[in-house]
């Protein structure tokens, strides 16, 4: 039981502090980048994740309300998605209403034009259209 143990509890902590250091923002790693530290904790298999709880991450309270996993979310300074963007969806209305009106004269030019070409063969229903336009 001891040997399963002496087994278990250091992939137990590396576990731990790779999920750890993958769910940490990046401005929160301490000393070295992220990328980094993943490949100290993987290959350092004891000393790797202990160094990395120690002195890897910054370990004071989130500011701002902010959780360690919520990566910014209150804090963007750009627009992630375009349906989170006001003016996106602002242009897309105003192009629905330009399409509107293109279809509404569209299908006024169409009701004209078979009114034309009611006219032109009403004037003898015994004449086909190619009558008509002799």
């Amino acid at each position: 039981m001891l040997r399963a143990l002496m087994f278990i509890l250091p992939l137990a902590l590396t576990i731990y502090a790779f999920i750890d250091c993958l769910n940490t923002p990046e401005d929160e790693a301490k000393h070295l980048p992220k990328v980094a530290w993943v490949f100290i904790i993987l290959l350092f298999w004891i000393v790797g994740p202990i160094v990395w709880l120690a002195a890897g991450k910054d370990r004071r309270p989130p500011q701002g309300g902010r959780t360690p996993s919520e990566w910014h979310r209150g804090h963007r300074s750009t627009w992630v998605a375009p349906d989170d963007n006001p003016d996106f969806l602002k242009s897309i209305k105003d192009e629905n209403k330009k399409d509107e009106s293109l279809l509404k004269d569209w299908e006024a030019d169409l009701r004209r034009r078979e009114e034309d070409l009611k006219r032109r063969e009403g004037g003898d229903p015994g004449k086909g259209p190619d009558d008509a336009a002799k």
